[in-house]
């Protein structure tokens, strides 16, 4: 119970870092959505649900977020303040970081896009994850899952990827290059992230309690 009010009280520093982190996720979605190549597989989604409707990307992130969110009831997972941030805050960076990009260029520049993009998501998972304040609504699907009926957690997160790349594609959603190198490239890209910030993380939280 501690831990579950530790999520919504979160010292100004976690605040910030899950925030910044959040804002990096979606500005590095919308350089892979600006690229032109493929997007990863939840924004293929949102894409093929804004190509059907008045939403825009970001708009459709945020929807399908929320509807994800519906989804954990069921599984009894338990949100923190990072997980509504991040239902909020990730489309919204989407659609502002999309305002500023341009969406044609050379074949080079927009394959450094998706792997400049790929980057910054992955630099933004860490900083939110290591801040702690609760999975995102994707990932809580995923670990509920997996808690629930035993599933392997890779055979959960692959299934779940492979059906909303499906679902995103027959709705018109963009897949190409960019989404397999998302698929190949993020674990390692997030694994690294987690490595780097987790220390720092854990000195400052450490820092913070001995100055209560």
């Amino acid at each position: 119970m501690t831990e579950d009010r530790s999520r919504w009280r979160p010292t100004p520093r976690r605040l910030l870092q899950v925030v910044a982190g959040e804002w990096l996720f979606g500005t590095g979605e919308a350089l892979l959505v600006a690229a032109n190549l493929g997007n990863s597989p939840w924004t293929t989604f949102a894409q093929g649900v804004s190509l059907h409707t008045p939403l825009s990307i970001g708009v459709a992130t945020q929807v399908i977020s929320f509807a994800v969110l519906l989804c954990w009831i069921p599984l009894r997972e338990r949100p923190g303040l990072g997980t509504i941030l991040n239902a909020i805050l990730i489309g919204v960076a989407i659609d502002a970081t999309l305002a500023y990009l341009p969406h044609e260029g050379a074949l080079a520049v927009r394959i450094g896009s998706v792997l400049l993009g790929i980057a910054v998501v992955g630099l933004g998972s860490g900083l939110y994850l290591t801040a702690r304040l609760g999975p995102g609504p994707r990932d809580g699907l995923m670990t509920g899952l997996n808690a629930r009926y035993g599933w392997p957690l890779a055979v959960v997160r692959t299934a779940i990827e492979l059906t909303v790349t499906v679902v995103g594609f027959a709705l018109g959603g963009r897949v190409g290059v960019g989404t397999l190198a998302f698929a190949l490239l993020i674990g390692p890209t997030v694994a690294r992230s987690i490595r780097l910030i987790a220390p720092r993380a854990d000195a400052f939280a450490m820092a913070a309690h001995r100055e209560q």
